[in-house]
Order: C-alpha cells, then sequence, then structure tokens
C-alpha cells in the first residue's frame, strides 16, 4: 500500500511557508548556558511600574469581559489624541481606530482586508520577519524594495519606482526600521507618497518605533498630502512602553479600511484583552517620562555597541533610531548563518542572521542593543576575540599554503 503524503491535509501556500528565521536560530540559543543574547528584538526593561498597577487595578475592579471590537472608547479617544499630538494626523477615535492583539495582529488584519488572491504587495528588504509570509498567508504575492547600507538603509522612492510592476496594491514601509534602524527624510518620503498617488497604493505604514528615534523628527508618511485617505497607521506600546508581553497595538485608517479590518478581527481575535487596553490607556496618558527614561539609556548602548564594531572591523551604520544595530560582516569572509551559528558556539554570544529579515540581509546580522550596558561590553569583547580568531585562522591557513608551495 502507498505511503500517505503527511502534509495532505495541509494548505500548499503554509506548506511552503518558512518557519521563523529569528525563532529557529532561538532553538539553538535555549539549548546553551551563559549566552549573551543580543538577538530578541524586546527591550529589557521592565513595563513601568504606574502601568502594571493599572492593570492590576483593573482585575481588582472586576474588568473582565469583553470589550468592543474596536476597543475600549476610551483607549480609542486616547490614542486619537496621542496621534494627533505626536504624528499630526487626526483620527475620529468612534470609526477610524481599532485595538489590535500586537501589532502584528494589525498587519496581518490589515493585508487581510485589502488584497484579492494574486494582488501584488511592495515591502522594504530587509524587513521584519513577519511582513512577507503575512502577504503570502493572505493570499498576495510580496515583492521586494531593497535597502542598502550605503544609504543608511533608508527606503528609496526610486527603489520603490523600480520594484513597482502592474498588479501592486499596497506598500508596505517599517520607519525606523527592524532589523537595520533605518529611517527617511521628510523629502523622501514626499517623492514615495507621490508615487503612491500616481499608482493608487494603498500605504501600510507601521512605525512602532517611532518614540525611539535619537536625531531627527520622525515624519509619518501618514501625515503627508494626500496620504491619509489611502495609509493605514499602525503602531502600539510593545517597543518604546517595554510592553511586548502584553500582546496590544492598533490601527488607525480612514472609516472604510477600518471597517474592513474590524470584521476580519471580530470573527478572529473578537477584542484584545480589556486588561491590557486599561494598562495602555495609561501608559498614553502618563507614560512619556519612562519612555524618555528608557530612550537615554538606548542612546548610550548604541553608541557603545556601534563604535566598538567598527573599531573590531565590523563596518556598521549609526542607526538613528529603534535599538538594533545591523553591523556588515562580509570582511569575515562568512555568510551570515555562518557568522551567528560560530559566533554562538565559539563565544556564546547570540545575533541573529540578516537573511532571517529577507534576501538582502546577508551579509549582515542583527543585534538588539536591548540588554544591559555591562553584558553589551562582554558581547562586544568576544565578538571581537571571535573576529580576530578568524583573522588568525585565515593567516595560519594562508602560511600553511605556502609553505606547502615551498621545494623539498
Amino acid at each position: 500500500m502507498p505511503k500517505e503524503d503527511p502534509n495532505r491535509f495541509i494548505a500548499d501556500h503554509v506548506i511552503g511557508l518558512p518557519r521563523s528565521g529569528i525563532r529557529d536560530f532561538f532553538e539553538l540559543v535555549a539549548a546553551m548556558k551563559d549566552v549573551i543574547s543580543l538577538g530578541i528584538g524586546e527591550p529589557d526593561f521592565t513595563t513601568p511600574w504606574h502601568i502594571r498597577e493599572a492593570a492590576i487595578y483593573s482585575l481588582e475592579k472586576g474588568r473582565t469581559h469583553y470589550t468592543s471590537n474596536l476597543g475600549t472608547i476610551e483607549l480609542r479617544r486616547e490614542i486619537s489624541r496621542y496621534v494627533e499630538k505626536h504624528f499630526g494626523i487626526k483620527y475620529d477615535p468612534n470609526s477610524e481606530a481599532i485595538v489590535t492583539v500586537g501589532v502584528s495582529e494589525a498587519m496581518d488584519i490589515a493585508l487581510r482586508a485589502i488584497i484579492n488572491p494574486g494582488d501584488k504587495v511592495l515591502y522594504q528588504d530587509p524587513c521584519f520577519v513577519s511582513y512577507h509570509p503575512t502577504v503570502t498567508l493572505a493570499h498576495g504575492i510580496g515583492i521586494a524594495v531593497k535597502t542598502e547600507a550605503e544609504s543608511a538603509f533608508t527606503i528609496k522612492a526610486q527603489a520603490v519606482k523600480d520594484a513597482w510592476e502592474p498588479g501592486c496594491k499596497a506598500l508596505i514601509i517599517n520607519l525606523p526600521c527592524n532589523p537595520t534602524g533605518g529611517v527617511a527624510e521628510k523629502e523622501e518620503l514626499e517623492e514615495i507618497a507621490r508615487f503612491a498617488i500616481e499608482k493608487d497604493l494603498i500605504v501600510i505604514s507601521d512605525e512602532i518605533y517611532a518614540e525611539l528615534t535619537y536625531e531627527g523628527e520622525h515624519v509619518s508618511i501618514a501625515s503627508l498630502p494626500g496620504m491619509r485617505e489611502r495609509t493605514i497607521f499602525l503602531h502600539g506600546w510593545s517597543k518604546a512602553w517595554a510592553m511586548t508581553g502584553w500582546r496590544i497595538g492598533y490601527a488607525c485608517a480612514p472609516a472604510e479600511l477600518t471597517e474592513a479590518m474590524m470584521k476580519v478581527h471580530q470573527y478572529s481575535m473578537m477584542c484584545a484583552s480589556i486588561i491590557a487596553q486599561d494598562a495602555a490607556l495609561e501608559a498614553l496618558k502618563n507614560g512619556d517620562d519612562g519612555v524618555q527614561k528608557m530612550k537615554v539609556q538606548y542612546r548610550r548602548r548604541r553608541d557603545l555597541v556601534i563604535r566598538r564594531f567598527n573599531e573590531i572591523g565590523l563596518t556598521c551604520h549609526n542607526p538613528q533610531a529603534t535599538f538594533y544595530a545591523f553591523p556588515n560582516i562580509e570582511s569575515t569572509g562568512l555568510t551570515s548563518t555562518e557568522f551567528a551559528k560560530r559566533l554562538l558556539e565559539e563565544e556564546k554570544v547570540a545575533m541573529v542572521p540578516g537573511t532571517a529579515f529577507g534576501q538582502y540581509g546577508e551579509g549582515f546580522v542583527r543585534c538588539s542593543f536591548a540588554t544591559g550596558y555591562d553584558d553589551l561590553i562582554e558581547a562586544c569583547n568576544r565578538i571581537e576575540r571571535f573576529v580576530k580568531s578568524l583573522d588568525t585562522s585565515a593567516f595560519k591557513s594562508s602560511e600553511s599554503t605556502e609553505v606547502s608551495r615551498l621545494p623539498n
């Protein structure tokens, strides 16, 4: 009797979906001891106490029930106020904001709400690991827009134009960018906006790292002329407020797009946790001081790791935002995966291969500096030792080759 295919019940587009390059790599990390992890994109800070206290108080008051599919009106009003104040975009809290289970869900429901099978979606690359797979899960076709170290990984309007092809419906941008820390000047965004209007593209703009901008001023593409009506603005609390485990985010968009996203959301998630929503409300109302204190520490850590990487010989642009560095490791002669695996095995420092973030991530690794300063110093010392050992190995290999060529 012929053996049955074990995958016969699985959808074709899921069978072909790659596992997360981050999670695969960190299964190796979990099996080791004494590793300094510069891998997971998560603040090492605990959520500020007043935000946690708001959640405790929420429980004590017995707030344990469903909310509106869109989220509590109190939180949506505060989101509207915050986005207008910090991003210069005005949204109606009654019909143009939806609270989601993290920004990842916001991205998912945004794509599922707008993509028909076969629609093409442009996305910057390198990018967060979920973007391209989420396009695939929505039965769309992802098209990478290359960003480069030479321009500090900003997304260029010309690159968007070069990547565009007939059938493109949407553009995903992430500014500031995970994994590169790349940002974009207003003039560049204005040119991208003009192209989006010309080609009638919907823009999905993930701005989760906006508060962690160290130089210059963050500008949202949704605030530019003609863009509010064609942009889905994504944001949340995970990074700036150190609330990753709360799984709380939001999307703002014109009413018809918000309604479409709500339809997807109500049949999958129903609503975000009311306790997390109450904590998020407190964060927006009274959380600016905590954000600024964390930002000061991230900037200090950034300055350390960028200086050390460049001294070691791993060329690294200075990220103007986020808590990531994206050093170039091509000088070592190793691929991104080889470098990350050997560094983990030989020096017990974990970083993520650049290829986890897309085809244009080869030759780089992502370093999260959202960890303690002393640990960063030790990690940099280990990385330097590892790179020097590669130089020594290369010298010994070359010396051995030369000796073998000498006449007997």
